[in-house]
């Protein structure tokens, strides 16, 4: 008897992986576990683009928002609900990238990303 897979509320979520070097945003299909879609200040076409230097900032976090906006949108993924959560990757990733995450977020949603943020994410914070 084969057993169908379980249906997964939030199938599609969005992985962030920020370094002082690097910015790489994953989308990540839970039902099989696998990265189906990534954009990152690694690759050649961006890296060339963007003036990175010693560190990315949140100019380039927004360029590799924009990249995998536009690859969403040629894999058939951009209307799909793709769940993010704002706080805890800005928890994960240290106070000082919050602008770098909100970066990568608000690029995905200017790009007619179909991004749902937890209900605790309310936007970026205010600058003080």
């Amino acid at each position: 008897m084969s057993r169908l897979p379980l249906p997964v509320a939030k199938r599609y979520v969005l992985r962030l992986f920020i370094s002082l070097k690097y910015v790489t945003a994953n989308v990540v299909d839970r039902r099989s576990g696998r990265v189906v879609v990534t954009a990152s200040s690694v690759e050649k076409a961006l890296k060339e683009g963007l003036e990175c230097g010693r560190t990315c900032n949140a100019k380039a976090a927004a360029a590799v928002g924009e990249v995998l906006a536009m690859r969403l949108k040629v894999d058939g993924l951009a209307r799909e609900p793709i769940y993010a959560d704002a706080a805890k990757e800005v928890e994960k990733k240290g106070f000082k990238n919050r602008t770098k995450v909100w970066a990568i977020l608000n690029a995905l949603r200017s790009h007619g990303v179909n991004l749902h943020l937890d209900q605790d994410d309310h936007g970026p914070p205010a600058c003080p």
